[in-house]
């Protein structure tokens, strides 16, 4: 199978639908990433409640917000599911904090990075080895850089399939299925913060302000970690 015949087969089903197509199809080999937030409440509510079988992980980078922490154990409590959740390597965060301090990534943009590799982006490899999919929670008005991605894509870096079933859909769309279906989601995003990360990092919102903008505000930048890179 094509990457574009399972882009037209996919487009043609609902997320449900999608989901359980490709559980079907690698069978053992999907998983979904979860950062807890609003985007990716939606896709764990779908997945729990139809009993997909689907692998679910999250990354903790040990500077998380402590609303953060209690929706894990509030989602895992609710759908009575595994949350698998990775690590950085203690030796690699000893080194750079040793290094650099507590709060290197607030000087560059390349120290931002640096700081988003080790805690994100490496601890991310390990959780996808021997994935087939990729399930992410991104959707298209997030930001410009995520505006062109498709239903489907090929990770060349990783080697997977990566599928974005929340691409086309609104805010307003996720609003609406987590009161329909009363998914748990994080406080914070009732105090002005939309796009959550790691706390240092993450800031609420001013009404009319880029989604993105509580993220890293203090550097111009693509507001990724590192993560999601536009194919």
């Amino acid at each position: 199978m094509t990457l574009e015949s399972l882009q037209e087969e996919l487009s043609q089903k609902d997320i449900k639908a999608q989901l359980l197509h490709l559980a079907n199809l690698f069978p053992g080999g999907v998983c979904f990433s979860t950062s807890l937030g609003q985007e990716d409440q939606v896709i764990t509510d779908i997945i729990a409640r139809n009993k997909i079988p689907i692998r679910i992980f999250t990354l903790d980078t040990g500077r998380l917000f402590y609303e953060t922490y209690e929706l894990v154990d509030r989602t895992r409590a609710r759908y009575k599911i595994d949350i698998d959740v990775f690590f950085p390597r203690h030796e690699t965060v000893e080194e750079l904090v040793t290094k650099k301090g507590f709060t290197s990534f607030y000087d560059s943009v390349e120290n931002r990075k640096e700081c988003c590799f080790i805690r994100k982006v490496e601890p991310l490899g390990r959780a996808l080895a021997g994935a087939k999919v990729w399930i992410t929670g991104l959707r298209a008005d997030q930001s410009a850089n995520r505006h062109d991605m498709p239903l489907v894509e090929r990770d060349e870096q990783r080697q997977l399939i990566k599928f974005n079933p929340l691409i086309h859909w609104s805010f307003q769309q996720v609003l609406d299925y987590l009161k329909e279906f009363n998914v748990p989601y994080n406080p914070l995003h009732d105090k002005g913060f939309v796009s959550i990360g790691c706390a240092p990092c993450t800031r609420a919102i001013e009404p009319g302000e880029d989604p993105r903008a509580g993220r890293w505000w203090w550097e111009e930048s693509k507001k990724e970690c590192g993560l999601h890179v536009a194919s």
